[in-house]
């Protein structure tokens, strides 16, 4: 069985508690035999506190990857039927590990009083014990699935459609050119203040790129604004600011030697569906820019860690 990543690779960098599962997304890629069944995975902190502005500590990426013909999978689909319930239990693989019951993850900790309970470690042991297992154990009673969980997001199925690239029209070519007109009568209004001319030419310049870049961010994502996910092997990030942005020796190569390239952008839009806003802090970024391997090296069956870029927005700290 593909090897878990141990409860001590998904934890936070910050504040080492365990990451929740944000998303997957089921990317093979197509000329590639080794990379015939292929996901990547994005894991993330829930606690608010360690969403620090553009500091992506809290965030987790893995690569798992089989070929078409492998001991796990059939070499054909399977029929596309609904899948017929079972009495299987959700908390122990076919390999026999076992999973935690609050995350989904590998569970190599039990309940010392029924052995039956599994978790990745003390902190969901102690979170499901106040939920739900207290009563169950008292009871000799498993559900195998606890009470109701609040350490998981709320599941979703990612649909995906092909962008349609707008032309470039007279709204794209006039944007720079409306941007200058504002910019100017903006520094029209300052030529009484004692500010130094550098200064004020280092400070348009930036605002200027800035507002750039961030209103070709809304012109792309403006005719589908619900989308939450961008992706595009290869390609370049859809970024929302001119601060933040990675360079090319920012980007640390595959642990095989080869150049990490991008392969999707987790959009500010998947927030909306958390429901995690809090009054004070909460989760937040502008984007999450997650690069891959550009060979999709084969590493054995297991999961691979991969790298994650998180700019928020100018302004946003």
């Amino acid at each position: 069985w593909i090897k878990l990543p141990s409860p001590a690779e998904l934890r936070c960098d910050k504040c080492h508690a365990p990451c929740a599962l944000l998303l997957q997304v089921y990317a093979p890629i197509a000329d590639r035999e080794r990379a015939f069944h292929r996901t990547l995975f994005v894991f993330c902190c829930r606690s608010p506190a360690c969403y620090s502005h553009n500091d992506s500590r809290c965030f987790k990426v893995f690569r798992s990857q089989l070929p078409r013909r492998n001991e796990f999978y059939s070499y054909d689909p399977p029929p596309e039927e609904e899948p017929v319930e079972s009495d299987v239990d959700a908390g122990v693989l076919r390999s026999g590990l076992k999973l935690c019951r609050v995350c989904g993850c590998l569970g190599p900790k039990s309940c010392s009083r029924c052995h039956s309970a599994t978790y990745c470690s003390k902190e969901h042991q102690t979170m499901d014990w106040r939920a739900a297992h207290k009563n169950e154990c008292a009871g000799k009673e498993s559900s195998g699935a606890g009470g109701l969980n609040t350490f998981l997001f709320p599941e979703f199925e990612l649909v995906t459609e092909p962008e349609d690239l707008p032309d470039n029209d007279d709204e794209q070519s006039d944007a720079p050119e409306q941007m200058r007109g504002n910019l100017s009568s903006d520094c029209g209004s300052l030529q009484n203040d004692e500010w130094e001319e550098k200064e004020l030419e280092d400070m348009a310049m930036h605002e200027t790129e800035d507002s750039k870049v961030f209103q070709r961010f809304k012109r792309r994502t403006a005719p589908e604004p619900h989308q939450v996910l961008r992706y595009c092997r290869g390609g370049s990030p859809l970024w929302v600011s001119a601060e933040h942005v990675p360079s090319a020796d920012t980007i640390p190569d595959c642990a095989c030697g080869a150049k990490r390239v991008f392969e999707f952008q987790v959009m500010p839009q998947l927030l909306n569906h958390l429901h995690v806003d809090t009054p004070d802090v909460s989760i937040d970024w502008g984007t999450l820019a997650v690069y891959s391997c550009e060979y999709s090296c084969d590493q054995g069956n297991s999961y691979w860690p991969e790298f994650i870029w998180k700019q928020d927005f100018t302004g946003a700290h």
